[in-house]
């Protein structure tokens, strides 16, 4: 009876112990793919295509990233798998008039629910635009997102994103917006 009592604690353990892990991954995960979308491009030593590539691995091969409610659905719309998620960011990334010279991510209001090999999450999320021509809007959104573990790895199944407010800031608010990164250098 008390090795049967030992062995279901340890399972418990165990379980526990795996459940942390994926939402630290997860957590990894979600920063990752932030920083791949800052402007500028705090990591060193990649061009649009690897920026592209780091990102579309973050997600599963059936994933979807779609922006949803009514501002998003008409911005954004859904992409499929890993093609059309590459075609999503290569358009977002194109160069435009005015340039987007700063876009941070700042995440908050975290919630991870681990459901064995699946996992939800939902977040708030900041991020101010600023563009060359001085002007500028401080953007924010609530993210739903699901994650599935794959071959012991944990991929973005489904990145869900709906506008909660756009914000035009004035104009120049921001000084010493840097034109590079130099934090991630060797």
């Amino acid at each position: 009876m008390e090795n049967e009592s030992l062995l279901k604690e340890l399972q418990a353990l165990k379980e526990s112990v795996r459940e942390l892990r994926a939402e630290a991954d997860i957590r990894r995960i979600m920063a990752r793919y932030m920083l791949l979308c800052d402007i500028p491009l705090p990591e060193q030593g990649l061009d649009m295509a690897g920026r592209i590539s780091e990102i579309v691995g973050l997600f599963s091969k059936d994933a979807c990233w779609e922006g949803v409610g009514v501002y998003y659905d008409n911005q954004f719309g859904a992409s499929f798998g890993h093609e059309q998620i590459a075609r999503h960011f290569e358009r977002f990334f194109q160069p435009k008039d005015p340039a987007m010279i700063f876009n941070c991510h700042y995440l908050t209001c975290e919630q991870i629910h681990v459901h064995g090999d699946t996992a939800d999450g939902q977040w708030v999320h900041f991020q101010p635009w600023i563009f060359d021509d001085g002007s500028s809007v401080l953007r924010s959104s609530r993210l739903n997102n699901m994650f599935r573990c794959v071959d012991e790895v944990w991929k973005i199944a489904r990145y869900r994103s709906e506008n909660l407010f756009a914000a035009p800031l004035p104009s120049n608010w921001a000084t010493n917006v840097p034109a590079t990164s130099v934090l991630m250098k060797p």
